[in-house]
């Protein structure tokens, strides 16, 4: 008899506890599903039965004609956006009221991470981001442009030295290297060659750092996202102990070797010690011309920047440069290899215009990239049908209520630390907006079609004044390895190929189940 008291009680208290969850979003007026906690929405994800990516699209298709729907992640509501104006006017003209990131790790878990510029919260972000932007415009990426084509020129060499026609590589691992070596020579101030050397350091800890699948490790992550406060319990960070030692070290004795020896470098440490010499208004000033679509802008007022950044400032920023370069663009290489693969007839028009301009001039320059309209199409439509982020959140820091606009709607409430969810993988995939969005189309970017996009339903790079600070340096990596791929190679399918891409269920982000195995055919190039 006791047992059934217990078990009624126990069932009891569950049905009073589901009916509160989801009264959150019933009690504000927006459209969601019921769900049982705790759980929530996040079954599928937890039990690994779809991707990310698929469970973006459902969430979004719930109620098609609503502007936003509510869903839980695990307990915790969460707002996901629809409708594209009210994604400028909540992210952009109101985006005081949504400054943040929902906290991830404190600082006492993970000092480092809490440093990098993603992570950061109120007026520290906004210090640190006025202070690095200068970093990241179109002429610092010129002054940087020489040390990524060298990078991409070793990348082709080494392969070109096989004497295979076709050469089967698996692109991810190969970009990475790529990617790798790009982020040690601008960021960090150091040369590899992680083809040649592929067991180098600074690759070995990259791949540490960067490697967030298993099955656990994301549930910890999860658990985590939704309650900080247990980061330290689980022992959840991003930046080890070890890698945010190796790095701290390899900082703090390049910084002291410049500045004893006068050393002068176009790379990122080199711009992280002079911040205060320069200032985003004196920047804008020298723009350089580009032809960079997907390129973010930036939303804030220039400032004067008072002091220079600490040792762990600069490593910080460092490493969430290289957290995001290693992994994220190396990804958006390896979908435009695929996408390329799969489409030779796109691959053909491409190369042509690459043959075209090396034709009548002896090297790329940064500016050149500008001259390559082409290119920069095929990589505007890679993001938009491949966004290496499917998602970018915001969270309530205070009270603001979305007015409504249609019959059916009633103001709704948002209070501090509400958290939003911007859903880019589903903006990039809906009919409304882009016809026949699962079809691989570079037209939609041409001269005559990119003026008919809706604004923010294309933001691969997030959106307003949280947007990713390092586009033109993403944009620059990927165009200057294609432009030397492409003048020795053809991208081709093989018999390890996933066509059609099947993603990892695993990750949160958009990866393959099985690796993107291709072939680079040496082109047969008559002079």
């Amino acid at each position: 008899m006791l047992w059934i008291i217990l078990l009624a009680a126990f069932l009891g208290v569950y049905y009073l506890y589901t009916l509160k969850i989801n009264g959150y979003w019933k009690k504000k007026g927006v459209p969601y599903k019921f769900v049982l906690p705790p759980l929530g929405d996040n079954l599928q994800i937890m039990v690994q039965r779809i991707p990310f990516c698929d469970f973006l699209i459902i969430i979004y298709n719930r109620f098609p004609e609503e502007r936003y729907t509510g869903f839980y992640q695990l307990s915790s509501p969460v707002l996901l956006l629809k409708d594209p104006k009210l994604i400028k006017e909540m992210c952009v003209k109101d985006f005081e009221h949504f400054l943040d990131h929902r906290t991830f790790l404190k600082e006492d878990v993970d000092p480092l991470w809490s440093k990098n510029l993603f992570a950061l919260t109120g007026h520290k972000w906004r210090d640190m981001r006025a202070t690095l932007s200068p970093s990241f415009t179109g002429s610092k990426m010129r002054q940087m442009f020489v040390l990524v084509q060298q990078c991409a020129e070793n990348f082709v060499t080494y392969f070109d030295q096989n004497s295979s026609d076709i050469l089967e590589v698996e692109l991810k691992d190969t970009f990475t290297r790529y990617t790798n070596d790009i982020i040690a020579s601008t960021a960090f101030g150091i040369q590899c060659d992680s083809l040649e050397n592929p067991q180098n350091e600074f690759y070995v800890r990259g791949t540490q750092a960067t490697d967030l699948s298993g099955f656990w490790k994301n549930m910890k992550f999860m658990l985590v996202l939704l309650m900080p406060s247990i980061g330290k319990v689980l022992d959840t960070r991003i930046f080890s102990e070890e890698l945010s030692t190796f790095f701290r070290k390899i900082i703090r004795e390049t910084v002291e070797y410049r500045k004893k020896n006068n050393i002068e470098r176009p790379d990122m440490i080199n711009l992280l010690m002079h911040t205060k010499k320069v200032s985003l208004m004196e920047e804008e000033s020298k723009k350089v011309e580009e032809s960079n679509f997907a390129a973010v802008e930036e939303h804030l007022e220039p400032q004067e920047i008072k002091e220079d950044l600490s040792l762990d400032d600069m490593t910080s920023q460092a490493l969430i440069f290289f957290f995001a370069g290693f992994d994220t663009v190396s990804t958006a290489m390896c979908f435009m290899a695929y996408e390329l693969a799969v489409n030779p007839d796109i691959q053909q028009r491409l190369i042509k215009e690459l043959d075209d301009f090396r034709a009548v001039n002896d090297s790329l320059t940064y500016e050149g990239l500008a001259k390559l309209t082409y290119l920069d199409m095929v990589l505007s439509e890679t993001l938009r049908k491949w966004p290496p982020t499917v998602a970018t959140d915001r969270q309530c820091v205070k009270s603001y209520t979305i007015k409504p606009e249609r019959p059916n709607e009633k103001p709704i409430n948002l209070t501090n630390k509400d958290v939003l969810i911007i859903p880019t993988y589903a903006l990039h995939h809906d009919s409304r907006y882009w016809e026949n969005p699962n079809k691989f189309d570079p037209e939609r970017f041409s001269a005559e079609n990119k003026s008919k996009i809706v604004p923010y339903t294309y933001i691969p790079f997030g959106v307003g004044p949280r947007n990713c600070i390092g586009s033109r340096f993403a944009l620059m990596e990927v165009k200057a390895v294609f432009y030397a791929i492409l003048g020795k190679f053809e991208i081709v399918p093989t018999g390890k190929s996933c066509i059609p891409f099947k993603p990892k269920i695993s990750s949160f982000n958009l990866v393959p189940e099985d690796g993107f195995w291709f072939g680079l055919k040496k082109r047969k190039i008559v002079d």
